[in-house]
C-alpha cells in the first residue's frame, strides 16, 4: 500500500512541477507583454477612453437621442424622396437643422 501512495505523490508531484512550469512560463510571458506595452505607452499617447455611464437617466437619453436621430433620418428621407428639386431638399434640410433642438426641448424638457 505504501508503494501506491509513493507512486500517486510522485505523479500529484510530477504534474504539480508541470502546472507550475507552464504558469511560470504564462507569467514571464505577461511581464514581457506588460513591459512592452509599458514602453509603447511611454513613447506613443494613447487615447484615453472614458465608459459610458449605464445609469438609468443615461440609458433614457440615449435611447431620446436615437429616437431624435431616427425621426431627423426619416425626414431627410422623405425630403429626398418628394422633393423633386435640390432647393426643396436643402431647404428641408436648414429647417431641420433648426428645428431639432426646439424639437428636443419642448417633447423631452431639456431647458438645462
Amino acid at each position: 500500500m505504501s508503494k501506491e501512495r509513493a507512486r500517486r505523490r510522485a505523479e500529484r508531484a510530477a504534474a504539480a512541477a508541470r502546472s507550475a512550469q507552464v504558469r511560470a512560463v504564462r507569467l514571464r510571458r505577461a511581464a514581457r507583454r506588460r513591459a512592452l506595452l509599458g514602453r509603447l505607452r511611454r513613447l506613443v499617447p494613447f487615447p484615453v477612453r472614458h465608459r459610458r455611464q449605464g445609469g438609468v437617466l443615461a440609458r433614457r437619453r440615449r435611447a431620446q437621442n436615437g429616437g431624435v436621430f431616427l425621426v431627423f433620418l426619416a425626414v431627410q428621407c422623405l425630403a429626398w424622396l418628394l422633393c423633386s428639386t435640390w432647393t426643396a431638399r436643402l431647404a428641408v434640410f436648414g429647417l431641420s437643422i433648426f428645428l431639432v433642438p426646439v424639437v428636443v426641448t419642448l417633447a423631452f424638457d431639456r431647458r438645462s
